[in-house]
């Protein structure tokens, strides 16, 4: 069960601030497909360690990291997608 403790409020607080600090590049990379000012790896990376803190938030049970970085992974992977696609498909 949740524990409103200062741990966990700092925890919330902290996904809270991720979320909102990657759903903005994440919502203009879907809207307008301009990935021109995007590094590659930059994205890549991101991903892998949201998704390597995603596991770690399963095993630990810890809610708000799993959350998070389960949002942020996914985020970062949609714009590494569009990168990927605009950099070695599409040209």
């Amino acid at each position: 069960m949740f524990e409103f403790t200062l741990c966990n409020v700092i925890g919330y607080a902290a996904a809270v601030c991720m979320v909102m600090g990657y759903m903005p590049q994440a919502i203009y990379t879907i809207r307008t497909r301009d990935t021109d000012g995007i590094a590659l790896p930059t994205f890549l990376l991101m991903g892998l360690g949201g998704f390597f803190f995603f596991l770690q938030g399963i095993l630990t049970d810890n809610l708000p990291l799993t959350i998070t970085n389960l949002i942020t992974t996914a985020s970062s992977m949609i714009v590494f997608g569009i990168k990927v696609y605009n950099d070695f498909i599409k040209k």
